[in-house]
């Protein structure tokens, strides 16, 4: 088991000579083998109406299984975020959000069987124009490995982000992020 991140074993030459530095990459002294840690890249989606509602998923499996996320997931290889952001929704809601705009990024850890990774995760908004959030609700197919259910929560100032109970600190910063630039709360 991984724990901190840290190998007993370089996966090359098999010595216990590898070191994590600098908190960015595995070094072998032995053999000379390099890994880097790298930052991978994830998207969510700000999904909401004219009325501040938000959609969320309640997330079926760890990490925070439970707990509130917005659509969204890990980029693929040769896929640039909007792809992603267009794919994730889809696979995981069933709709397909119409005009997203980029919103910000913010750093995220993500904890996945005693692995810390550390994400970039970069957020788009998209407004729900032709229908009510309950009748799009009603219309999602979630896929049942990631989402449990979904819901709306109405986010119009940061008395409602605090509310919500989000699986991961990314997306609080993002609808904070939301409602300072679309000026939401009227007390900033």
């Amino acid at each position: 088991m991984i724990i901190n991140n840290e190998f007993n074993f370089c996966p090359n030459c098999g010595t216990n000579k590898i070191k994590y530095l600098q908190n960015k990459k595995w070094f072998c002294s032995e053999c000379g083998f390099d890994l880097y840690n790298n930052v991978a890249s994830a998207v969510g989606v700000i999904f909401h109406d004219k009325d501040c509602n938000v959609l969320f998923e309640k997330r079926a499996k760890n990490p925070r299984k439970g707990f509130l996320a917005l659509p969204g997931g890990f980029c693929d290889r040769d896929e640039t975020a909007e792809q992603a952001v267009l794919r994730e929704c889809l696979e995981e809601t069933g709709a397909k959000p119409n005009n997203i705009k980029y919103l910000c990024s913010f750093p995220n850890d993500y904890e996945y069987k005693d692995i810390q990774y550390k994400t970039c995760d970069l957020f788009f908004t998209a407004l729900l124009e032709d229908e009510s959030m309950e009748d799009l609700i009603c219309k999602l197919k979630g896929q049942a490995s990631e989402v449990e259910s979904f819901c709306a929560c109405k986010v119009s100032c940061f008395e409602d982000i605090e509310k919500i109970p989000l699986a991961f600190n990314s997306a609080k910063n993002a609808l904070t992020c939301w409602i300072e630039q679309f000026n939401l709360n009227k007390d900033l």
